[in-house]
Parts: C-alpha cells; structure tokens; sequence
C-alpha cells in the first residue's frame, strides 16, 4: 500500500501542508491561510486572480453607464468624485436606470431595462415600483433617455443583488422590487427564488442584445456584497442570503464561462466576504466606508489608468 505524503506550499515565506496523495490537475490554487491574507499583493494573489483584463482601460473620458442593486451606489459616487464620466454625469435623469438604479437589484429587471431601451420589448404599467412606492411608468421619453445613455456607453457595470423576486402571476414578469403593502394582491403577485438556469440565461441575454446594439461596449459584472435586508422565505435570513447570493454567484460563473469578449467579473463580494473579519456597520448589511474605499482603490488597479495603483 502506498504511504501517503504530504506536499509543502511556501507561498511569501508561509508554508502549508496538504495531502499529496491526490491528482491535482494542471490548475492547483490553494486557499491561503490568514497569514497569506496578511502578505502584500494578497488581494491580487488570492481574490482577484483570473478575474484582470489585460490592461487597465477606463480613463476619464471614457462614457460609463453604472447600476444595479445599492452597492452600485458606491461604484458610481466613488467614479463621479473623481471625475469620470458616469451615468451621463447625472444629465440622463429621465433614464430609469439613473434615477432608480439602485433598486434595479435583479436580473429580470435589469435584462428588462435593456430589451425595453434598446428594442422596444413592450412592458405593462403598474410592475415598477420606485423607492417611495410610487408607480414609475415606462413612458417613452424614458425609454428613449435609456436607449441614448446605452449607446453612448463605453462600459457598462452591473451590480446584481437578489435571487428572490417578487412577480406578476399573470404575466410572470418579475417586480424591481417588493410589492407596496396597500397595493398587494394575493390573487396577482406572487413570491419566489429564482434559480441560477433564469439567472445565467437574463444575463446572457442582456449582453447578447447589448452586443447588438453597441458592439465595442465592455461589460463588467459585480456580485453586491450587501445582503438581504429581510427574506420572505420561511427560513432565517442569513440563511436565505447564503442562498440567495450563490444562485447569483454560481449564475456569474457561468456567464463568465462563456468567453465573451469585452466582458468581466469584478470579485467585490468576495472582497467584502473572504478578504475581512468585520465588514460591515452595526447594521451587518451595509459596507464600512474604509472597506468600500478599498474595493474601488482594487477596481481601480484593474480598470482605470488615471487611477491604476
């Protein structure tokens, strides 16, 4: 019988021990330990590694259209502060994806957005919410301000958040968002997880239509790390967020398999989840402001070259 043996991993002068009785394929990357996490250029090592483009390419003339869930939020001031050109520099204010940006949190409503602005996809009244429960219509001028700030769009980055959604019983069109309390109808709005199969599939479809209508836009994809205010599944809701962020994930991941070029994943989720011991304010939902600093000054290395580390 073969004695099994252990390999040794140095990696910054840090060693560990693993069984080395199994075939590891040509790709091996261990995890680190807490002492690696504490080594300079861990971040890049250990979070971001397999996830760079090539070169940094965003400066600040180049046109960036960012939304998504809140934490698309953080992307856009820290851009706009210093200086980019981001969502329009605010002049796009008729575009739903810039005045409500924040509460577009999922991929039905983001793919959506995009069909609706670019190729017309028709839409019923009364499935939009905005943030003070009031009906938000899709009118046209909206639409066409969507459709301008997308073809004038560089680089688009989204951020996704939920897996769970709110939805339409009769057309089966998921909400942007919960359904305001005086207006919930049992015998119409309905409530359920998505699954990663619809996930991957509005994310490839949203790119595909983008790569229609604006060939040379870059795509980067964002996990927000900001969890689930409340579930309204029948289960803890740190355990209904674990869920809910690893249909997402796992839907990136396929996504990403898929090769399309011009087309990134930004890992912000597991900077947030793997990279810090206390993340977030007394909250635990939302990102302490040194860590969301340090997120964009990450993003920045990769992406932008007036800012590039």
């Amino acid at each position: 019988m073969t004695q099994l043996r252990n390999i040794v991993v140095t990696t910054d002068g840090v060693q560990q021990q693993f069984n080395g009785s199994w075939y590891r394929g040509e790709t091996t990357n261990f995890i680190p330990s807490k002492a690696m996490l504490d080594t300079p250029g861990a971040l890049l090592k250990y979070i971001l590694h397999g996830w760079s483009p090539e070169a940094p390419f965003l400066d600040k003339s180049t046109r960036i259209t960012a939304f998504g869930s809140c934490f698309a939020q953080n992307i856009t001031r820290w851009l706009h502060d210093r200086g980019y050109a981001v969502n329009g520099n605010d002049l796009n204010l008729d575009a739903h994806i810039v005045r409500f940006g924040e509460g577009i949190v999922n991929t039905f409503a983001i793919r959506e957005q995009i069909e609706w602005a670019l190729e017309g996809k028709s839409l019923d009244e009364g499935l939009w919410f905005g943030a003070n429960k009031e009906i938000v219509l899709p009118t046209e001028e909206a639409r066409v301000a969507t459709r301008d700030l997308l073809l004038g769009s560089e680089t688009i980055i989204i951020t996704v958040g939920l897996s769970e959604i709110w939805h339409d019983k009769q057309s089966g069109r998921a909400f942007w968002r919960a359904i305001p309390s005086e207006m919930f109808d049992e015998s119409r709005h309905g409530f359920r997880l998505s699954t990663v199969e619809e996930n991957f599939k509005n994310l490839r479809a949203l790119r595909e239509v983008l790569l229609r209508h604006n060939p040379n836009c870059k795509l980067i994809v964002t996990l927000s790390p900001i969890p689930l205010m409340a579930t309204f599944r029948p289960i803890a809701c740190l355990s209904a967020n674990s869920v809910s962020k690893a249909v997402l994930r796992v839907a990136i991941d396929q996504f990403m398999a898929l090769g399309l070029e011009e087309t990134y994943y930004f890992p912000s989720y597991e900077i947030v989840k793997d990279f810090f011991v206390d993340p977030y304010i007394e909250d635990n939902r939302h990102v302490r402001p040194e860590i969301v600093d340090f997120i964009m000054q990450a993003f920045a290395h990769q992406y932008c070259q007036d800012e590039a580390l």
